[in-house]
């Protein structure tokens, strides 16, 4: 989230897309009512079904699923056609006066400039801004851009502190993570390792601020967005024109006449990011946002929804493949030294002559060796890099679906599985089932025997079968959540500490103790008997009390970091005594005198003891900021961004909801909440509140490749799908999403008779796959079902109740028809198409399960193993079925 759960409540218009949280985040949905209660606030529900959450809302829009991005962008065009935009916020705190250079072009044929068939990658060279000045014909004379000359063009992280409302002085200084962890990489998204890296971005780019010159970004974005119409949002999403306009005057309406103090939010969940498109469709939210300059404001911003309880956490800390803590970007075979490394992945300034950019990523280099310090301690020295060359580097694709895929076609040969149910979670359960069968060994830490450590008891698979399948599983008993302490860090950015309730069962150990002896075991092998390179094992810093038990407080303290020497700040006098905990990552160094496991982090747990474990309910604002409870990153910033909420001298663009401000009297950003910003820069200075991107504004177009399929989300069908792209039939699908080619990657067409679009969701009464095993949570769902709707029911000539099977080109799941009003027939392009729901949750271990009350069918048999090119997740959202009677 940019902003937070509670802060929900200042808002005055909510867009509720691909998420439904009065029924999966039903908690914080309290905070959706509030507004709506004590500011009239006006809700729009847009989702394939009339939920829980649509009952609430002052407009429902029931949309083809997978066709988000052609909503979104209609709104685009509606805001541009009807002058719904804040030209002040608009032409200074965006790229929207940027000139993109010359050769680029949009995707009217559904491909961007620069796009290689053979390889179904992108050169995106021309994805860039022009090198100049101003090109509007008028000098610098436009707003505030004539403000000041050019200061400096990176920010330093040493001694910039400022204090929050009454708290401890924190450092302010870094914004959020604009541009994702893929931005400037070699790896990953932006295409294989050993790649010519692509150009740099300008320093000095060409703009007009009048908007008007042809290539600025702002023009740009009106002509692709401009064939976004009502009748072809129509066509495509199956929204009715009449309906569409609707949505698209109400959530405009915060702008009409130009109105600048209203604000409005954009709610999501996984219903966004399980497609192939899903990070383009969170862009085109963002770019909505940003036009509407809603980013950074008490009340707006784009604010994702959690499903777990620590997600966040887990990407924050690197549980994926491509990124180190802090969101550093992964190593790769090219990197021969730090220096190589830290050059690529450090971004310089780029932005018009007369702006300020702080460019807070040019302190990558403090950040990247204070980790290596946490990781490898003394090990780590000037003289060897810091033990750069102890971290692995990835030279393809590591995620979910390609590390399934590789176990399938027998590359990788053993798996850990801790609280992650493979099987269940898929794409193509049956495709990571036979993945296991070829497997040597599997590990699973659960509190509960699931579909992944009893994969070999799986339907289908007969006795004789079972003697064949060579995997030896070990199943450890682990802890459940209330019998280990720890932090979560749930959406709203918010560290959290939690006790233990409870001691572990029986022979159940903590997480970190599994991990820690299994850790300590593998080194004392290598000590015994070498290796082909054991350095890192046997370097890894392991400072525990109790090595075997680590105590999550100390791994706490050791992400925060500490000093490895005495440090003074020569601005403010403050000084820190070697080996004590850093206030924030301001005080952080790239010569070996600081340690810290995750940037991010630093400030949670200082020598005041540690700020995640408060719980101060002091709100003098009224915002909802609490400052005083728990512990948000960064520095305790609740607001991202949130220079943005005032205008370009510095004043609040709502007086009656002021997060931060500049004091003319102390000539520093002071507020109720921690300013996003360098906290003495003037706002004369035209520094963009934006301080994460080299440019220092929110980028509506992305340069250079930060996203793998083009710097405009635009609308692609789901790789299955009931018709052609009615924007451009030729290229009907994303055209870098590559297919996975073994005999389990089967897809399937219209034509072959897979006509109903499948969606899966998640109910309140259950909790994933976990919960089934609860006796009272599966008294409250006692069978699986599938929704369909009325007409589709009558049509097949199945009644409510009556078992039916569902059928892709990979698999069938059989549950009980429960035949609604909910949903209803579309009309696509001109046919009439179906949509059926069906919960996550069945599988084939649980109590259900086991008393053989259900099918023994996981949903995920159908979903296809085709991902996103960006953030690799798999379209579980979107793809077609057949539907029968049983």
């Amino acid at each position: 989230m940019t902003n937070g759960w509670i802060d929900i409540k200042n808002t005055d218009m909510m867009l509720i897309m691909g998420g439904n949280p009065a029924e999966n985040h039903p908690c914080g949905f309290k905070w959706v009512v509030e507004a709506k209660k004590t500011r009239n606030a006006k809700i729009i529900v847009v989702d394939p079904r009339f939920t829980r959450t649509a009952s609430q809302a002052d407009l429902f829009c029931q949309i083809r699923a997978g066709a988000d991005i052609a909503f979104l962008g209609g709104i685009i065009n509606y805001a541009i056609e009807n002058n719904r935009f804040p030209m002040e916020y608009l032409a200074n705190f965006t790229n929207a006066a940027f000139i993109v250079k010359e050769g680029f072009k949009l995707p009217e044929d559904g491909l961007y400039s620069g796009f290689d068939p053979a390889t179904q990658v992108y050169d995106k060279s021309s994805w860039n801004y022009e090198e100049g000045g101003d090109l509007s014909g008028h000098g610098a004379s436009a707003g505030a851009a004539t403000a000041t000359q050019h200061k400096s063009s990176s920010g330093s992280a040493s001694g910039e502190h400022a204090s929050g409302n009454g708290t401890s002085k924190t450092n302010s200084t870094i914004g959020g993570l604009a541009g994702g962890h893929q931005a400037g990489g070699s790896a990953g998204a932006n295409g294989a390792v050993g790649a010519v890296p692509p150009p740099a971005l300008p320093p000095k780019t060409a703009y007009d601020f009048t908007l008007q010159h042809p290539r600025c970004v702002f023009q740009l974005l009106k002509q692709q967005y401009s064939r976004y119409t009502p009748e072809m949002v129509e066509k495509i999403t199956g929204v009715p024109k009449d309906q569409f306009l609707k949505a698209a005057d109400l959530f405009t309406s915060i702008r009409k006449d130009g109105n600048t103090k209203k604000v409005a939010t954009i709610i999501y969940a996984v219903g966004w990011t399980q497609h192939t498109f899903g990070t383009q469709i969170i862009r085109t939210a963002a770019m909505l946002q940003l036009l509407l300059g809603n980013v950074g404001r008490a009340g707006g911003g784009v604010n994702a929804l959690r499903g777990h309880s620590n997600i966040q956490g887990a990407t924050d800390m690197a549980g994926i493949f491509d990124i180190l803590p802090g969101y550093l970007k992964m190593p790769s075979p090219n990197d021969t030294d730090f220096a190589t490394y830290v050059k690529r992945i450090t971004p310089t300034a780029s932005k018009p002559t007369t702006w300020d950019s702080f460019n807070y990523w040019s302190n990558t280099s403090k950040f990247a060796v204070s980790f290596l310090k946490a990781m490898y301690g003394d090990a780590a020295t000037k003289q060897n890099d810091w033990a750069f060359n102890y971290l692995p580097k990835i030279d393809r694709n590591y995620s979910w679906t390609q590390i399934w895929d590789h176990m399938y076609r027998g590359d990788i040969k053993g798996m850990f599985a801790f609280g992650m149910n493979g099987v269940m979670i898929g794409p193509d359960t049956q495709k990571n089932i036979d993945a296991l069968k070829k497997a040597d060994w599997l590990v699973v830490g659960e509190i509960y025997p699931d579909e992944t450590s009893e994969f070999w008891k799986a339907p289908g698979i007969s006795a004789d079968e079972m003697k064949k399948i060579n995997t030896t599983v070990y199943r450890l008993p682990c802890a459940g959540f209330a019998e280990k302490d720890g932090t979560f860090v749930n959406s709203a950015r918010w560290l959290q500490w939690k006790n233990v309730a409870v001691p572990p069962p029986g022979d159940a150990r903590l997480d970190q103790d599994i991990l820690a002896q299994i850790f300590l075991r593998v080194r004392d092998l290598y000590k015994k008997d070498g290796g082909k390179f054991p350095d890192p094992v046997l370097n890894t810093a392991w400072n525990y009390t109790s090595p075997e038990h680590p105590s999550l407080s100390e791994v706490a303290k050791e992400i925060n970091g500490k000093a490895l020497a005495d440090l003074k700040d020569d601005k403010t006098g403050q000084e820190i005594k070697t080996g004590q905990q850093l206030p924030g990552f301001a005080w952080l160094k790239d010569d070996g005198t600081t340690i810290s496991g995750n940037w991010l982090y630093c400030g949670s747990w200082t020598e005041a003891g540690a700020m995640i474990q408060r719980r101060g309910t002091d709100d003098p604002s009224g915002l909802g900021i609490y400052a005083n409870w728990a512990w948000s990153w960064p520095a305790n910033r609740r607001v991202l961004y949130n220079r943005a909420s005032c205008d370009v001298a510095g004043k609040p663009w709502d007086s009656s909801r002021k997060q931060v401000w500049w004091s003319e009297s102390g000539q520093k950003w002071v507020g109720n909440d921690v300013p996003d910003f360098k906290p003495d820069s003037n706002p004369k200075d035209h520094m963009g509140p934006f301080i994460m991107n080299p440019e220092g504004v929110g980028r509506l177009f992305v340069p250079l490749g930060a996203v793998a399929d083009g710097p405009f989300p635009e609308h692609y069908e789901p790789f299955e799908s009931p018709i052609k792209n009615p924007l451009h039939p030729n290229q009907s699908n994303n055209p870098v999403v590559k297919k996975l080619k073994t005999p389990a990657d089967k897809f399937g067409t219209y034509e072959d008779g897979y006509k109903v679009v499948c969606t899966t969701y998640r109910l309140t009464e259950q909790y994933h796959y976990w919960t089934k095993n609860n006796p009272m949570n599966v008294q409250l769902i006692p069978e699986a079902f599938i929704e369909m709707s009325v007409e589709h029911a009558k049509e097949l000539g199945i009644a409510g109740g009556e078992k039916i099977k569902v059928s892709s080109a990979r698999g069938t799941y059989i549950a009980k028809a429960f035949v609604t009003r909910r949903i209803k027939p579309m009309q696509i392009d001109g046919k009439t198409v179906h949509q059926i729901g069906i919960p996550i949750h069945q599988g084939f271990r649980g109590i259900d399960e086991d008393e053989g009350r259900n099918a023994r069918t996981p949903v995920n048999l159908l979903s296809p193993t085709v991902i996103d090119p960006n953030a690799y997740t798999p379209e579980f959202k979107g793809f077609l079925v057949k539907v029968e009677k049983a």
